[in-house]
């Protein structure tokens, strides 16, 4: 993948897409038992201005979390980490990936969707009580 547009291409292909800007595209992931887990890719420049992908979806309210936990939890991971960014005026904490182009194929796009929604999914469970706002 080399371009923003081949990504779009891809995605839209595969699932139905919420938002649709020139660099930002949502949709909603099916995952277990009839869930739903929010999903959304935006492209990135570094400061040498190579492109990047992030992929990410909001798992809670930032209100009340424990950073210390955030920041362990962090740590222990192999793949996505957490942040915070305003959903609709107020902080949440996301679960984030970010790829450069150079190393996207399709099929490794596939499996990261797959996989940080299927952990967005759990996480959210696991703060909201069993909830399933995104």
């Amino acid at each position: 993948m080399q371009s923003f547009e081949q990504i779009r291409s891809h995605v839209g292909a595969r699932h139905t897409l919420g938002t649709n800007d020139p660099y930002l595209i949502s949709f909603d992931l099916s995952v277990a038992e009839g869930r739903h887990q929010g999903l959304y890719l935006a492209e990135m420049d570094d400061e040498d201005g190579a492109k990047y992908l992030r992929i990410s979806t909001p798992i809670g309210p930032y209100t009340g979390m424990d950073g210390m936990r955030c920041l362990r939890f962090n740590w222990e991971q192999r793949t996505g980490y957490l942040a915070v960014s305003d959903l609709e005026g107020s902080p949440y904490l996301h679960l984030c990936e970010n790829r450069p182009y150079g190393l996207l194929s399709e099929r490794e796009i596939d499996r990261v969707i797959a996989e940080l929604g299927a952990l967005g999914d759990r996480m959210e469970r696991a703060i909201s009580s069993g909830g399933d706002t995104f």
